[in-house]
């Protein structure tokens, strides 16, 4: 459910009200159930599901949406619209309990709602978001981050980090596992072998060394280890042209190599529609592309439309590690 402070509630309640998340999945909700009746008696959102707590998947009856009610969420330590340490407590719980359902194999993928940093740090935790959180739980460390939307796919070669330290954190070994998690992500959509572009760090992949070396050091090798091992790799190329090549039918995946570089193209085309997907976990994660939004939250008009992609793109996946 996300944080109970931000849009979560709202945009969850809305997501359950899409016959196109039916259509894909049987979904179920890990929350607290007052914060989801709160939202659904105190906005105008239409249609009023009917809500049932059950204790695990297995217990779902039709007519009702399934909640596993973790009770949570207490009225006077929660504020709709600003951070709280009681939410950042129920954010990480929240977390917790679906990750432990689809690694027991109670559920086949984890769709989560916003966090915020904020609450973690109020209620006492170090994780810079989902991502660190979730390949803790889950024993991972060679793990990144993917978004898909706007008929793009970025994989991230550095992710949460200044731009000035972006340099130090390119090299041979950063950049084969991002074009290794890129081609893995691509696997678990279907794609058996997906053309993956890289992307220079400087202007014009570096001009031959005249706008840096990052290139010639260290992606260059890295694309040729990646083209040695078997996958379609062709890189390094200009930052500048390479996302309208992708986005006209040339790459299946683009490796960007820091966080604005692959994001601003790919929200330009697809801002509150985007999915963001946790690569190189066991378990199939995918999430909203937004943040809490306390701006909004409680007013009615927050877009669900980010979750009801990632719900519908974690369903699909799900079903391709099935075959």
């Amino acid at each position: 459910m996300g944080d109970p402070g931000g849009v979560g509630p709202e945009i969850v309640y809305k997501a359950l009200n899409s016959k196109a998340v039916w259509d894909a999945c049987i979904p179920v909700v890990v929350g607290d159930l007052h914060a989801l009746t709160h939202t659904r008696h105190s906005l105008p959102l239409g249609t009023h599901l009917s809500f049932n707590a059950v204790e695990t998947p297995s217990d779902i009856t039709c007519g009702s949406v399934a909640v596993i009610d973790l009770a949570n969420v207490q009225k006077n330590e929660v504020a709709v619209g600003r951070p709280t340490a009681n939410a950042g407590h129920a954010s990480v719980a929240y977390i917790k309990k679906a990750v432990s359902l689809v690694t027991s194999g109670a559920a086949d993928a984890v769709v989560t709602a916003p966090i915020n940093k904020t609450t973690l740090k109020m209620a006492g935790y170090t994780y810079p978001g989902h991502t660190e959180l979730l390949a803790e739980l889950t024993g991972t460390s060679d793990y990144g981050m993917m978004l898909v939307g706007g008929g793009l796919r970025v994989m991230l070669t550095t992710i949460h980090c200044s731009l000035k330290d972006v340099p130090g954190r390119i090299n041979r070994e950063a950049v084969l596992r991002a074009i290794r998690l890129a081609v893995k992500a691509c696997n678990d959509m279907g794609i058996e072998r997906p053309r993956v572009a890289v992307a220079g760090l400087n202007p014009h992949a570096g001009e031959d060394g005249m706008f840096g070396d990052e290139e010639a050091l260290h992606i260059t090798p890295a694309c040729e280890d990646a083209v040695a091992s078997g996958m379609d790799v062709k890189g390094p190329l200009p930052p500048d042209t390479l996302f309208f090549k992708a986005l006209h039918g040339e790459f299946d995946v683009v490796v960007a190599m820091y966080h604005d570089q692959g994001l601003i193209p790919l929200k330009m085309l697809a801002f509150g529609n985007a999915v963001n997907i946790t690569v190189g976990l066991p378990i199939i994660r995918t999430s909203v592309d937004h943040g809490t939004a306390y701006d909004i939250a409680g007013k009615g008009i927050a877009d669900p439309a980010s979750l009801i992609e990632a719900i519908k793109l974690a369903a699909q996946m799900a079903g391709k590690k099935a075959v």
